[in-house]
């Protein structure tokens, strides 16, 4: 039966496609509801301390996803290529989730004295396992869907299946608790990541796209990954001196690393922009506009990242009067509105939107959007209410964030190496995230003034607009070029 929905592409296939997402999606989701807030009420962490244990995940998914992507790629194993690591990662998500509101108990029987080690490690793992899973139930979407409008509903069913238990997350856990939330997490995300994986068929060899990229498929190095990923140099060597520095203890008096990483980061993301597609063949003019694609994405995600880590800390300083429980469900009904946003949005709006305007500028008018409320959090976000009311149109850029770059990334390279691309897409999310909970993390815990934490995402944010607004969107194309051919028939 499911195979049969499968060849007609109906939504109830897209609906099964996108499970295995949703249950790395939902654990995502009660990472971000409760791992700030049970490391600060719980356990006592300083905020500096969670921004380290933060930075463990995203250390995780530097390597695992890129890995996992290029592994995926070229293995065949239980009847698919990318089953194998979702059922995995599912499994391995579901024990970590288990693990979190355990941490003091897990190191007391290691007769360990401090508990940052073990939520470090647990958040490492945790994040690991996700990653492990991420990368192929996105790329998976892409095997099965034909390039263009059916892979477009496919990253946008994706969002909405995913962003509709998201919703129901940050319910469980704004008006139940966040235990409830992480208990619940470990069945649901076990569930989602095992059973509907197995009624998906696979196709036994992955299309050809790109004559020159499928000579080179078996020449995949480390050389040509890093220069793949070049528009991300500067986030990479600040990720690499930013840990460093903060598991040595070393301290510093100035600000030079920070701003020649930022120098670096600002010079390789000018001289991918003035990259010309026009001319290139198709396989290089697609790693330029995938390179171009890294570079928007990236500044997207610091806001994103600082949002989610430092949400706690901004409520705190808005809002001093809140116990830790109002300011926990405060937090959570937040992400709530903003996940309600991002589940309504992308069937519904976003992707018959794109079909108008292209991928690219619908996402960039979002981003855009984005922007502007995180602005507006600093002078009005005063109350419950306000930040609620903001935190809608927040959900707009979240929306498209989760769903569209997914389906511009995958226009631009071969799908026999979707796998490899989509974990260095992945890049352009964890390495920011990084910065954000390192660099960020470090600023605010000395800034008395904690509306910095929504200046820094309104900056990053608008940046990032203005980079999706330069981006060649050749599915636009595509479309303009078929209506000028039938107003011409006509």
């Amino acid at each position: 039966m499911i195979t049969a929905m499968q060849k007609k592409l109906s939504n109830f296939f897209y609906i099964v496609l996108g499970l295995p997402s949703t249950a790395m999606g939902f654990a995502l989701c009660i990472q971000i509801s409760a791992l700030s807030w049970i490391l600060s009420t719980k356990y006592g962490l300083k905020i500096d301390e969670i921004g380290l244990v933060w930075a463990a995940g995203p250390i995780a998914g530097i390597l695992g996803q890129v890995i996992i992507g290029l592994v995926s790629d070229n293995v065949w194993l239980w009847h698919g290529r990318r089953r194998p690591f979702i059922i995995i990662g599912g499994i391995l998500c579901s024990l970590m989730l288990l693990a979190l509101p355990n941490l003091d108990v897990i190191s007391a029987a290691l007769g360990l004295h401090g508990i940052l080690g073990v939520a470090i490690t647990v958040a490492l793992l945790l994040d690991l396992s996700i990653n492990v899973g991420f990368n192929p139930t996105r790329s998976i979407i892409a095997d099965v869907t034909p390039e263009g409008k059916e892979r477009t509903k496919g990253y946008t069913w994706m969002q909405t299946i995913s962003g509709t238990f998201g919703v129901a997350a940050y319910v469980i856990g704004a008006w139940l608790d966040n235990y409830v939330l992480i208990y619940v997490g470990v069945g649901l995300v076990l569930v989602l990541s095992i059973f509907p994986i197995l009624f998906i068929q696979e196709p036994r060899e992955l299309k050809k796209e790109f004559a020159e990229l499928a000579k080179i498929h078996e020449k995949t190095s480390l050389k040509k990954i890093m220069l793949d990923i070049q528009p991300l140099w500067g986030f990479l060597i600040y990720s690499v001196y930013g840990v460093i520095k903060r598991l040595s203890g070393i301290q510093t008096s100035n600000y030079y690393p920070e701003i020649a990483c930022g120098i670096i980061t600002l010079f390789f993301i000018i001289y991918t922009l003035l990259q010309k597609e026009a001319g290139k063949s198709k396989e290089e003019a697609g790693i330029i506009g995938f390179k171009k694609v890294l570079a928007a994405h990236s500044f997207t995600w610091i806001g994103v990242q600082t949002m989610f880590v430092y949400m706690f800390a901004y409520v705190q300083y808005k809002m001093p009067n809140l116990n830790a429980l109002k300011m926990g469900q405060v937090v959570s009904i937040s992400f709530l509105i903003l996940n309600v946003t991002g589940a309504l949005l992308p069937v519904a709006i976003l992707e018959p939107l794109t079909r108008k305007i292209g991928r690219a500028r619908t996402h960039a008018l979002c981003i855009a959007s984005m922007a502007a409320s995180y602005f507006a959090l600093i002078p009005f976000g005063i109350s419950p209410m306000m930040i609620y009311i903001i935190m809608a149109f927040i959900g707009i850029g979240w929306a498209s964030t989760i769903s569209l770059p997914f389906a511009i990334m995958t226009q631009k390279v071969g799908s026999n190496k979707i796998g490899l691309y989509m974990g260095l897409f992945n890049l352009a999310v964890v390495l920011p995230q990084l910065v954000a909970s390192l660099g960020v993390g470090q600023a605010i815990s000395i800034i008395e003034n904690k509306n910095m934490i929504f200046m820094i995402c309104g900056a990053t944010l608008a940046i990032s607009a203005v980079l999706w607004f330069t981006l060649k969107d050749s599915h636009a194309e595509e479309n303009k070029s078929a209506n000028h051919q039938q107003h011409n028939h006509h």
